[in-house]
């Protein structure tokens, strides 16, 4: 019984690693961005994001691998959507992080620079006091 738990845990993870590579590529990520909007055909996708479709299909392919995309076929076009949308939580998590950290750290660059300036001021009140 535990052997077979162990065997579950290690395939979740796996599946887990897997499926956030998906999240390890600037271009993955603006697929998923526009996607959350609504289904749309891969030569609209390759328009939007403005790369080529055969780049495009490469990263499609791979995130319909790991079952974050499934596709359709209308007519001569292929149809993507998100296979489903709990995935955007996560998504939308790791954004809100980063751009926390973006704020923290762009706050204490501007500290700093006040800081650094009013020390630059009170070096040169004091030269001006030695005078």
């Amino acid at each position: 019984m535990r052997a077979q738990r162990f065997n579950i845990d290690q395939e979740l993870y796996r599946l887990h690693a897997d499926m956030c590579k998906v999240f390890s590529h600037p271009t993955r990520l603006q697929i998923l961005n526009v996607l959350q909007e609504r289904e749309t055909t891969v030569s609209n996708l390759a328009e939007r994001l403005g790369i080529a479709i055969g780049n495009l299909s490469q990263h499609l392919n791979m995130m319909k691998q790991r079952r974050v995309l499934v596709s359709r076929k209308g007519g001569n076009n292929v149809y993507y959507r998100l296979a489903n949308p709990k995935m955007l939580k996560a998504f939308d998590l790791i954004r809100e992080i980063l751009l926390e950290q973006m704020q923290h750290e762009s706050a204490l660059v501007r500290h700093l620079e006040r800081t650094q300036r009013l020390q630059g001021k009170m070096g040169e009140e004091e030269k001006g006091d030695s005078l």
